[in-house]
């Protein structure tokens, strides 16, 4: 397949963006990115009920007139409406869609959703938990960069979320969680990478920045290079339950994962079938107060590679053929 120009359409989280660039990149593609901004009030309305108008848009040239794009791949609500703008402005665009779209699947040409959303469609593809962009030439490459911060072989590499609807992220959980690495980990000889995202509030930072000040490293900052040069380096993972993107990244390591599930303020069925999918599927253990550190064996989970090679022949050579 010829390589092809997509623009990547997202509200700019990452776990959207990993996702968008992760079709992208296993599909070869030349990409860029923008970052989806509407208008009020439809930021706040279900694309259902949004216009297909410009007027609910505050960047309307996603597209110079001059530039030629093959692929339209997007993820999250805010992304709905302009992809079908473009869709319907140029309709040998090919727009593939991340997530339920909350509107008739017939305005993309594919939808890719994960199994536990449960959504079914001609066009519907289901994957296994959340696409993401890491390959392990990335990883490898990353390596080094926290290689300096510790002599030690034993690595716990801690990944924090943050707040979100479903789950409390409180400072009595954080805790918790911290006095939990040390038990399991730190007595044992582990030393520890703390790790933030995007949601991850400043004050966490600072809480562990001193409950690991001599028995790790806390990342005090978004530092990509410093994320998948954790995986690279640890020998167990634990990470927070509320992102099931960064999950699924972990899981592309084949290292063993343990989840820290916090305490639900809204029950979500989704999140909970997710995990006992990663669960039933040995990629996953829960993490509590005494844990057995053993390894387990599970297959490196590379959804844009598996979903790519459907793309390729049920969208893009198709259509190709089709022009």
């Amino acid at each position: 397949m010829a390589s092809k120009k997509a623009l990547l359409l997202t509200e700019g989280y990452h776990g959207m963006i990993s996702q968008v660039e992760g079709i992208a990149k296993a599909l070869k593609a030349e990409f860029h990115h923008k970052i989806v901004r509407l208008n009020w009030p439809w930021n706040y309305i279900p694309p259902k009920f949004t216009p297909i108008s410009q007027t609910v848009l505050k960047d309307k040239n996603y597209i110079n007139d001059n530039e030629k794009i093959d692929l339209i791949i997007s993820c999250g609500r805010k992304s709905v409406i302009p992809s079908i703008i473009l869709k319907n402005r140029n309709k040998k665009n090919i727009t593939i869609h991340i997530q339920d779209p909350k509107v008739n699947f017939s305005n993309f040409d594919l939808i890719i959703a994960p199994e536990h959303d449960s959504l079914n469609g001609e066009n519907v593809i289901s994957s296994k938990g959340a696409i993401h962009y890491i390959t392990q030439e990335e990883i490898k490459k990353s390596q080094s960069y926290l290689e300096d911060k510790t002599e030690n072989k034993k690595i716990v590499s801690l990944i924090l979320g943050g707040p979100n609807k479903y789950c409390n992220f409180s400072i009595g959980e954080l805790t918790k969680i911290f006095n939990e690495i040390k038990t399991n980990f730190i007595s044992k000889g582990y030393k520890a990478f703390i790790i933030p995202s995007m949601r991850t509030p400043k004050k966490t930072i600072e809480i562990a920045t001193k409950e690991f000040i001599n028995d790790g490293y806390v990342v005090n900052s978004i530092d990509k290079q410093a994320y998948l040069s954790s995986l690279a380096l640890a020998t167990n993972i634990v990470i927070t339950c509320d992102s099931t993107s960064m999950i699924s990244e972990c899981a592309f390591t084949k290292k063993p994962i343990y989840i820290f599930h916090l305490p639900f303020k809204r029950t979500s069925n989704r999140i909970e079938k997710f995990h006992d999918e990663f669960e039933n599927r040995k990629i996953t253990q829960k993490f509590s107060d005494h844990i057995d550190l053993i390894e387990w064996q599970y297959e490196s989970l590379d959804e844009a590679k598996r979903i790519s090679g459907i793309l390729k022949e049920r969208i893009i050579e198709g259509l190709n053929e089709s022009r």
